[in-house]
């Protein structure tokens, strides 16, 4: 019998999956579709973005001091964020092949597609594909090591955590030694993956 807090976990997944068809439906209302993961405007909508381009000159003499001390600190995190990346890569190809655990697709976190937006200029979509790769890489990695609790860790926390991540609702609960014998190891929640159902 599932616990509450799975059902409650159960009805979260509800609402996310209801949320990714809200997103879908956005595409008629603001003029684009997206084919091969490429964004494409109508001309309508390319021609009102472009409306509200803001001249590259005017977004680097508006920025205030603070914005301009702030650059090295903010670009340097490229270096991390970098090294993270390549060692999940590598973490992925050997730990996860051998626990046979259907590896992170990175393109699923990593997007791009802010880079389209007419109504931004070079520097503002430079800003944003730097923004989407380190956000990206991060949740990504989370990801990442949400499956690998999934397979070695799966307990539920005693005390509420801020946020409870996807995996959870397959997880035994705290003071279940039955359910962790169940699930410790387990890979067929992993095929929901294979059904896209997850």
């Amino acid at each position: 019998m599932k616990s509450k807090i799975n059902k409650i976990l159960q009805e979260i997944q509800s609402k996310r999956d209801e949320l990714s068809i809200e997103y879908s439906k956005l595409k008629e209302k603001y003029g684009f579709r997206i084919e091969w993961r490429k964004i494409i405007f109508n001309t309508e909508t390319k021609k009102k973005n472009k409306f509200f381009k803001k001249p590259i000159l005017e977004t680097i003499f508006s920025a205030e001091v603070r914005e301009i001390l702030s650059i090295p600190f903010i670009y340097s995190m490229v270096i991390p964020t970098f090294i993270l990346d390549v060692f999940l890569f590598i973490y992925q190809q050997t730990a996860f092949r051998l626990y046979k655990i259907p590896i992170v697709k990175r393109c699923d976190y990593i997007i791009y597609d802010r880079k389209s937006l007419d109504y931004l200029n070079f520097l503002q979509k430079f800003n944003c594909i730097y923004c989407s790769y380190v956000n990206g890489v991060f949740q990504y990695a989370v990801e990442v090591w949400w499956r690998t609790e999934k397979y070695w860790c799966p307990i539920k926390n005693a005390r509420k955590k801020m946020w409870e991540h996807a995996w959870e609702d397959c997880f035994a609960d705290y003071w279940s030694p039955e359910d962790f014998k169940k699930v410790f190891h387990s890979l067929k929640e992993f095929e929901k993956l294979k059904k896209g159902t997850k």
